[in-house]
């Protein structure tokens, strides 16, 4: 493991903390610069196999990690991970990864990023699902007096409780992360009307991100796939090809 380039003190106002998981020191290094000069604290990891066991001690508030890594690469890393933890996590990927990135997507990663990237796009990126996991945070674990909290979305079998996170279907629960409640949520708030992808885009990424259709239509399988676990016959995220997704009330 490198020795981390700062710890996260115990105090209010401490620095969200990011752990960054590559093989490749010099990556390591430039970005745990470019995140400390945005007022990050970092965690530095060459294997995913230490960086899994820290990670479980110890989460850090969101993991950058690399898909191909000896020892431990990120996908098993990623498997392991979510069997005990929703931490967010955005994967670093080459050009030729297309598959690895499909799969992590499945799999629970929040988002990715191909190599070479820009340090900027990075750390928008960073920031933006930050930003999303906070708001749920704290709409789950702040209930203050005069301030309604939101109502749950009921469209058929499926329930959406935006104040705590939790989506059901036929009384099932269904695991989502941030990323996927934010994209389900745009689609159920109205049966029926298709919405873009990058109207899905702006959902769920904020403050001009990009991110490229391939994303979105990963989300949607992963979607799928999840309340087909509840649900073998689950179908009410329709697609309109050439157009984009919607949402059929059951």
């Amino acid at each position: 493991m490198v020795t981390p380039q700062s710890v996260r003190p115990e105090a209010p106002d401490a620095p969200r903390t990011i752990a960054l998981v590559d093989d490749d020191r010099n990556i390591l290094t430039t970005v745990s610069i470019a995140l400390q000069t945005e007022g990050f604290a970092t965690r530095l990891y060459n294997d995913g196999d230490t960086a899994l066991k820290a990670m479980l001690e110890n989460p850090p508030d969101l993991a950058v990690c690399d898909i191909k890594m000896p020892r431990m690469d990120g996908l098993e890393l990623l498997r392991r991970l979510r069997e005990k933890s929703e931490l967010p996590l955005i994967f670093l990927t080459s050009k030729d990864d297309e598959a690895d990135e499909a799969l992590g997507l499945s799999m629970g990663a929040d988002d990715y990023i191909a190599k070479p990237f820009s340090q900027r796009l990075l750390v928008a990126r960073i920031k933006a699902i930050l930003r999303r996991s906070e708001i749920v945070r704290r709409e789950a674990e702040e209930e203050q007096p005069g301030e309604p909290l939101p109502e749950p979305i009921r469209r058929g079998r499926l329930v959406m409780d935006p104040a705590r996170h939790a989506v059901t279907w036929n009384d099932a629960p269904v695991s989502l992360t941030v990323t996927e409640f934010l994209i389900l949520e745009a689609l159920a708030v109205r049966p029926g009307v298709v919405k873009t992808r990058n109207q899905l885009m702006d959902a769920a990424y904020h403050d001009d991100v990009f991110v490229d259709d391939r994303t979105i239509d990963s989300h949607i399988k992963r979607l799928r796939r999840k309340f087909r676990v509840a649900d073998p016959a689950f179908g009410a995220i329709e697609t309109l090809y050439g157009a984009g997704y919607s949402f059929a009330e059951e």
